[in-house]
């Protein structure tokens, strides 16, 4: 990649090269279900059981024959089946009391919700197929959800709620992961001092730190704090040493842009590569990746929210895959601006943007809501030394390299819940 010309690199060739850069981890480790959560199948996992392992109720009721409903006579309940149980083999011309989730008896091929049966002294009346009785209603198959031998998540797949449950409900208790990617986060700035000290005459608080490490915290990956690192060559050069030995991967903020106090580019082409300098985007624009003592580094510029940006759209994803996550890429959605924007520039704009969805009102049929969009209203100031307006935002609003936006005019929108999950 240019990186030493005054040419900025578009957004989504930066992404493609960081991308085609990482090496992926393949660390592996085996970890209780109930730690699981946010963390990387290392394996595929396949089905040793049938779930359901047997045909089970799907409603309290009544199970019967089917052909036993004809006549439309009462049938005498024969045996009662709890969940958990197993029933004996359903005589003709009787009825089980059956309850959701209890194996259905051999022999009955339809149950019937007990609130369309009346019972009188251990005899049940049922409605008929001629009162839309199906043959085989809530009745759930053996193997409907999952099969023995079927493959139910892939290796790379990132567990949520929804995983881990699956898993339990086919008995597993534990699963291979990838290990936790080790990421040293140090924040560059003579200016900076942390929170909960008083602030002298041109000191600001190091609000980098604590983005960035809820940022890596939401991806399930250990942040080691480094803490501030002094305006010098020589302070810099050490932080670096020592995050290098002990982080997969470096991330910092601030330092790598022209002036003269920035020194993190400098140490870094001095003692190894950089690979790629300066993108066309805005906030963000004096965005670094190389290598220090073989260990890889993303630069970070200094201002907050060109941090948030630069990182759920270049580092997120960088570091997804360096985890070994299958899916990584973030997916835009299609909204409707609300806002007007005729000054173009040569950097695309990543603004944020706060979300008004469109109301469902009486008379519109669901096709139409469906086709109302929602708009996007943009934060007045755009600073990028400022966060309220991310703290205000759902997400971020995208305007293209010399595009101008009109209100009513289609634009692209990362939303934060997408973005921070």
């Amino acid at each position: 990649m240019n990186k030493n010309s005054a040419q900025l690199t578009p957004v989504d060739d930066a992404l493609e090269y960081l991308l085609s850069q990482v090496s992926t981890t393949q660390l592996v480790e085996y970890v209780p279900l109930h730690s699981a959560t946010g963390r990387v199948l290392a394996e595929d996992q396949i089905s040793q059981i049938d779930v359901p392992p047997w045909p089970n109720s799907a409603m309290d009721g009544y199970a019967v024959r089917f052909s036993d409903l004809q006549g439309q006579q009462p049938l005498p309940v024969s045996q009662r089946i709890p969940a958990g149980a197993m029933g004996g083999a359903l005589a003709p011309n009787t009825a089980a009391r059956i309850f959701t989730g209890a194996p259905v008896p051999f022999g009955a091929d339809t149950v019937i919700m007990q609130e369309q049966c009346a019972v009188n002294g251990g005899v049940v009346r049922l409605p008929s197929s001629s009162d839309g009785v199906e043959k085989g209603q809530n009745i759930r198959a053996k193997a409907e959800d999952v099969r023995c031998g079927q493959r139910i998540l892939s290796s790379g797949t990132r567990l949520r709620a929804q995983e881990l449950g699956l898993l339990a409900s086919l008995g597993v208790d534990q699963v291979p992961v990838y290990q936790k990617l080790k990421i040293a986060v140090l924040s560059t700035g003579d200016e900076l001092i942390e929170p909960g000290t008083v602030a002298g005459s041109g000191q600001i608080y190091n609000s980098n730190r604590y983005t960035l490490s809820a940022l890596i915290d939401s991806l399930d990956m250990e942040c080691i704090p480094m803490g501030i690192v002094a305006d010098s060559h020589e302070a810099t050069e050490t932080a670096l040493c020592q995050a290098a030995s002990k982080a997969d991967l470096i991330i910092s903020s601030g330092g790598v842009s022209v002036g003269e106090e920035d020194h993190v580019k400098a140490v870094i082409e001095q003692r190894g590569f950089l690979h790629l300098w300066k993108l066309a985007i805005k906030p963000g624009k004096p965005f670094a990746y190389g290598e220090f003592d073989a260990t890889p580094v993303l630069g970070l510029p200094g201002n907050p929210s060109a941090v948030l940006v630069t990182f759920l759209m270049l580092a997120r994803p960088y570091l997804l895959k360096m985890q070994s996550v299958r899916s990584f890429q973030n997916t835009p959605a299609v909204v409707e601006a609300d806002f007007d924007l005729q000054k173009k520039s040569i950097r695309r704009r990543y603004l944020h943007g706060q979300l008004k969805h469109p109301t469902l009102q009486s008379g519109l049929n669901l096709t139409e809501h469906e086709l109302a969009l929602p708009r996007v209203q943009i934060y007045p100031n755009q600073n990028s030394g400022m966060l309220s307006g991310a703290s205000w935002g759902d997400g971020l609003a995208i305007v293209e390299v010399n595009q101008t936006i009109c209100i009513g005019d289609r634009v692209l929108f990362y939303t934060f819940s997408d973005l921070l999950g």
